[in-house]
């Protein structure tokens, strides 16, 4: 089983129009499909997962949406902490949340110190995430350990960028597995250092359609690949 799996949920917006609903009824739709996964996966030993939920590049989009997105988060991550703390599951919240509203940075602060301590999955939600970001930030804090003359230039390698990223500034492996649904063939700016030798996996289903018989598909399809890291 993969340790650490990524997931791009797409098509939320594309599934109500194909159901002639309004966009809201797709983010509902969608956050069923994940809270089906999350158990998923903590039932199958998983131990991290992460989904996509916003990224930077969303501010883009009308602000109606972009404020139905952002309630919808924080909705669901009250929702779900009697659940996450009864199942051990841990919430950790990765992107710039110094950009999201002070409610939703309030509902985050206090869903992340309750579940803490718990083990059995790390559920990573990316908000208001850039790939191009953490690897800018990660550049940006080893420059100023230059100036400060803590590292020399010529030391600056893979495993001190490694070390700066996101992720790893929260202590997680770098994803075994990602998962994109609604057909789109790309990463759009997720996990851009961390997907290196990662398997990528894309599927047409729409990301509220996507349940058990998509994900072992998937974790099926990982089991038969060889991963041989460039060697």
């Amino acid at each position: 089983m993969p340790n650490h799996v990524a997931i791009i949920m797409d098509g939320n917006r594309r599934w109500a129009r194909s159901q002639r609903l309004m966009p809201q009824a797709g983010y509902l739709a969608g956050a069923r499909a994940l809270k089906l996964v999350v158990d998923l996966c903590r039932k199958w030993g998983i131990q991290v997962l992460t989904v996509f939920a916003f990224s930077s590049d969303n501010w883009l989009r009308p602000k109606t949406e972009v404020d139905l997105i952002m309630g919808l988060i924080g909705d669901k991550i009250k929702d779900e902490i009697a659940y996450m703390e009864r199942e051990n599951i841990r919430l950790s919240i990765m992107g710039d949340v110094s950009k999201l509203p002070q409610s939703l940075r309030e509902v985050i602060t206090h869903a992340e110190n309750t579940t803490k301590n718990n083990s059995r999955l790390n559920l990573v939600i990316a908000v208001n995430y850039s790939g191009k970001y953490d690897i800018v930030q990660a550049c940006q804090t080893i420059a100023l350990k230059v100036k400060d003359g803590v590292v020399k230039s010529e030391e600056i390698n893979e495993l001190m960028i490694d070390n700066e990223v996101g992720m790893k500034s929260m202590q997680l492996p770098h994803p075994d597995l990602l998962i994109r649904t609604s057909g789109e063939v790309r990463v759009s700016n997720f996990y851009l250092w961390q997907l290196a030798y990662t398997e990528l996996y894309f599927i047409q289903t729409l990301w509220p359609d996507f349940g058990e018989d998509e994900l072992l598909r998937a974790l099926h399809v990982f089991q038969e690949r060889s991963r041989r890291y460039g060697a």
